[in-house]
């Protein structure tokens, strides 16, 4: 009862803030990701991209003629905080749109309020296929955790010649646990055997009762679909164990971090990801020399995203010639933008289906593998 009167309360003074947005004299942005916490790095990367992305905009006049202004929020990876911080983006600082988030786990407690005040939401990497399920004022500019799951299942067959697999996941995060769910359905549908599937609880730090478990059925290759932080830990305690095979994970695992905290445990593993700043088009290379430029450090696949995401959102205001919430709704629906990340148009679910790049890591760096197109 009281979310559905919050809900309320957000449509009632939305209602005519809406009406009025467009004599604004600025162009009101909200912006969501973890800043803070135990995945920072995902949400600083995701706010950088951001922050580019509206520089270049109002450098060249803005959106609408108005220069834009984003609202940053830290939802801190924490679906509780996440409801807070979106009906505060919404009733307080009356933002018209807004783009994030980076977890599926928070994006799924903001999507109800965006839905139930009639505020356009893009997520430019939340991944769960039930993000944009919630309904029709939901976007999302990545790839969906059923084609990412699916892409991994593949190269772990053809490509890793794999026959047996064993997955490991967070039981209570759904990126994670729906990532592996996935993987497991397209890898018995490719004739490969799952003779492994554990879960561990959110926050804890010794896996070796459940790989234990997971080794001893002998898997050609170990599924680890947990973040970075996770899966780096889970890796090297495989690797103590004994394990000398490959390992696979999601875009969960991009982060600068990664092999800091993996080491020697993560060589000759793999991941599927959103982009690589290895790749040699020039849309990607000029998106990685000014992030350079800007940030002195190489993009990260959330920061690539985040930029886009951002993009999109602003392109979709500017084609509306509208700031009204029904007027970007509807231009989104149409938009056909050459990300740095892939070109992205949306389905009639509003996601978006793109290419996905493989991560290799080698001689303690990430390098770029191969490109599945969807």
């Amino acid at each position: 009862m009281r979310n559905s009167l919050v809900s309320a309360f957000i449509a009632a003074v939305l209602a005519g803030s809406f009406l009025a947005c467009d004599s604004a004299k600025e162009i009101k942005i909200g912006g969501a990701g973890p800043v803070t916490g135990d995945s920072a790095t995902f949400g600083i990367s995701t706010r950088n991209g951001y922050d580019m992305a509206i520089e270049e905009w109002n450098a060249k006049g803005g959106v609408l003629g108005k220069q834009v202004k984003m609202f940053f929020a830290d939802d801190k990876g924490d679906p509780a905080e996440g409801a807070t911080v979106w009906t505060k983006l919404i009733a307080q600082d009356k933002c018209v749109a807004i783009v994030g988030t980076v977890f599926s786990k928070v994006s799924l407690a903001g999507a109800p309020i965006c839905q139930a005040a009639k505020v356009p939401m893009l997520t430019p990497s939340s991944t769960n296929p039930r993000v944009t399920k919630v309904g029709d004022w939901i976007f999302r500019s990545c790839f969906i955790d059923t084609f990412q799951g699916s892409v991994g299942a593949k190269f772990a067959t053809e490509t890793l010649k794999a026959k047996k697999a064993a997955c490991f996941f967070d039981v209570g995060d759904d990126y994670s646990k729906g990532l592996s769910e996935f993987f497991k359905a397209k890898f018995s549908t490719l004739g490969g055997s799952v003779v492994g599937y554990e879960g561990h609880a959110t926050g804890a730090v010794d896996f070796k009762a459940q790989l234990t478990k997971i080794l001893a059925t002998n898997p050609d290759v170990l599924y680890l679909s947990d973040h970075y932080n996770d899966a780096a830990l889970a890796a090297k305690q495989a690797r103590e164990l004994g394990y000398k095979g490959p390992m696979l994970g999601g875009n969960g695992w991009e982060s600068p971090k990664l092999i800091e905290l993996g080491g020697a445990a993560l060589e000759g593993c793999y991941y599927t990801n959103d982009y690589s700043s290895e790749d040699i088009s020039p849309l990607v290379q000029d998106f990685v020399k000014s992030y350079k430029a800007k940030y002195k450090e190489v993009p990260d696949a959330l920061a690539a995203l985040g930029y886009d995401g951002m993009n999109i959102m602003l392109d979709a205001i500017q084609r509306a010639g509208s700031a009204k919430n029904v007027d970007i709704k509807a231009a989104l629906l149409k938009t056909d933008w050459p990300g740095v990340t892939g070109h992205v148009k949306f389905d009639e679910n509003r996601d978006s289906v793109k290419s996905v790049a493989i991560i290799e890591i080698k001689g303690g760096k990430l390098v770029f593998h191969s490109t599945v197109n969807a």
